[in-house]
């Protein structure tokens, strides 16, 4: 059995005596390959660490806030050397029974050997591993300085970790968590303790995971039996425990899976992870979809070649679309999509009222991003969901810890040619300057209204045609003067439909009513407004190519 490559770091680091207090945080409730007596089984990460892990450790023991202290390994030996009486449950007591437990365990070094034929452990090492499921329930962040039962809890903790008699006895605790912001920050931010992130499995892992699973779910997988790397290049991104519990279903149905199903099946999965986070943008459409924009087409075009023949160094890292409101910023990413070939995840409201959840979702998101390989991430309303550097106190300093955790990952060289990264606004003058410099945003694309009468009527006819509507392909002379000057996408798709109501219910022709439609509207954007953003968009943009001549002085203003 292959073991994780973090399981290979814990071992380095607790054998050359670099840290035997470890956080493992991240995919932390997901289910692992777990050695057996024959061939591998699943189980949960203490299973893991109790069977292979630690598996030359005289005592394990485990403890969640749910099922109190457990004797995970070496039962016999605990009873010799553990304190008379069942271990208590309150969290506090706890921690105070498990720092008296280790005391024993070191105080027992010291004794003089136990004579020839006597029971006991006296003078032994006692090797002993503790591990503390759901570690952010027993330790949470204290809310005030003044949390002394926390806080010195966590302290108790932090001791095992510096203390020279702990570190000269054999000891190795585990804090599993998974978010690090939700734990006691004594714990996640003490020096001597090592931060370990267990990842989602990548295609790697899941291969080996298909070859454990095809003898337990043949029919489920009898399409991919002498393949397994099909669906573990397809699946990456989804947990192990997703996958275990949908071959349970469908080789219950006896319903093979096929190539046909992955694609949807890694979007359900990975939605379902990801607990609401994030959705995947449906390919759809392509690009040729998109009316206008031509020189911005072009230019994601060449990207696309670029990343496909794995040239990386001329990719960028991000894209920001900008324009006024409703033009269609979401529809071209929408459009991307299908263009792209990769997954488009759509980022959804990360934020929460919770101290540290906001934290802890962004871990969560950027975990599955790296865990789906190449893919396209998409972040609207970005002036509103990227916080800023200063937010001042009205937030508690939210705004700033979203900024630089944002700002950290986007400019992560490792993802680039692995993630690029979209962000759209029609305010981009709010989002902070250093979130959309070169390095984590190296091309600004402007998208505009309609320049003219003859443009904002072809954007209309465009758009109707969704509703077969069938207008000419000329604008006649009369409906000139009634096309509004700056018609956006959305303005035009909500004349279609508007022009397709009346049709319907007045049975008119489809020109006649977008003449009737057309005599008295207004335009949703005040024209003041309008202008504003075309002005800030012309600024934003990386490059003059992308902006229409009649705009280009708006450069300058």
């Amino acid at each position: 059995m292959v073991l994780p490559a973090w399981s290979d770091t814990i071992r380095r680091l607790y054998l050359s005596g670099a840290a035997n207090q470890f956080v493992l945080h991240g995919n932390v409730a997901d289910r692992l390959l777990v050695p057996g007596d024959g061939a591998p089984v699943t189980g949960s990460l203490t299973d893991f660490l109790t069977k292979e892990q630690l598996r030359r450790f005289d005592i394990v023991i485990g403890f969640e806030l749910g099922s109190g202290v457990r004797v995970l390994a070496g039962e016999e030996l605990f009873r010799q050397v553990a304190p008379a009486g069942n271990p208590p449950n309150t969290p506090a007591q706890v921690v105070g029974w498990l720092d008296h437990f280790l005391r024993l365990c070191v105080n027992l070094r010291g004794l003089a050997p136990a004579k020839s034929g006597s029971p006991g452990p006296a003078g032994k090492h006692v090797s002993v591993a503790i591990v503390i499921g759901s570690a952010e329930l027993l330790f949470p962040v204290a809310k005030q300085v003044r949390d002394y039962e926390l806080n010195s809890m966590a302290a108790v903790m932090r001791s095992w970790s510096h203390e020279t008699h702990f570190l000269e006895q054999h000891l190795a605790v585990f804090l599993l968590t998974e978010h690090l912001n939700d734990l006691n920050h004594l714990l996640s931010q003490n020096p001597r303790a090592a931060l370990v992130d267990i990842p989602l499995p990548g295609e790697k892992e899941l291969v080996e995971v298909f070859r454990h699973f095809r003898d337990r779910f043949p029919k489920a997988l009898e399409t991919f039996q002498d393949r397994p790397e099909f669906p573990a290049a397809r699946l990456a991104g989804a947990t192990i425990g997703s996958i275990e519990s949908l071959l349970k279903q469908r080789e219950y149905e006896k319903d093979p899976l096929g190539e046909p199903d992955l694609a949807d099946l890694k979007k359900s999965l990975v939605e379902k992870d990801a607990q609401g986070l994030i959705e995947f943008l449906e390919p759809t459409r392509t690009l040729d979809d998109l009316h206008g924009s031509d020189a911005v087409k072009a230019w994601m075009r060449q990207d696309l070649a670029l990343w496909r023949q794995e040239d990386l160094e001329a990719m960028p890292m991000g894209y920001l679309l900008c324009g006024p409101v409703g033009t269609g910023k979401t529809y071209f990413v929408e459009c991307l999509a299908g263009e792209a070939g990769v997954p488009v995840v759509k980022l959804k409201n990360f934020r929460d009222r919770w101290v540290g959840s906001t934290e802890g979702n962004l871990e969560r998101i950027f975990g599955l991003l790296h865990a789906l390989g190449r893919c396209i991430v998409f972040i609207d309303e970005a002036d509103q969901a990227l916080g800023s550097r200063d937010a001042g106190s009205g937030d508690a300093g939210l705004s700033g810890r979203v900024y630089s955790m944002m700002a950290k990952e986007m400019s992560d060289t490792s993802n680039r040619g692995r993630i690029l990264w979209i962000l759209a606004s029609s305010r981009p003058d709010l989002i902070e300057v250093d979130l959309k410099r070169p390095g984590r945003v190296d091309v600004k694309f402007p998208l505009f209204p309609s320049l003219d009468a003859q443009e904002g009527y072809a954007l209309i006819r465009a758009l109707g045609k969704k509703n077969r509507l069938d207008l000419p392909k000329e604008c006649p002379a009369d409906l000139l003067g009634l096309i509004p000057t700056h018609v956006t996408p959305g303005a035009a798709e909500a004349l279609a439909i508007k022009v397709y109501r009346q049709v319907k219910i007045d049975g008119a022709e489809a020109l006649a009513a977008l003449r009737d439609c057309l005599d008295e509207y207004q335009n949703p954007i005040p024209e003041k407004t309008m202008l504003f953003q075309i002005g800030l968009a012309v600024k934003e943009a990386s490059d003059l190519a992308f902006v229409p001549p009649a705009y280009r002085h708006l450069a300058s203003q």
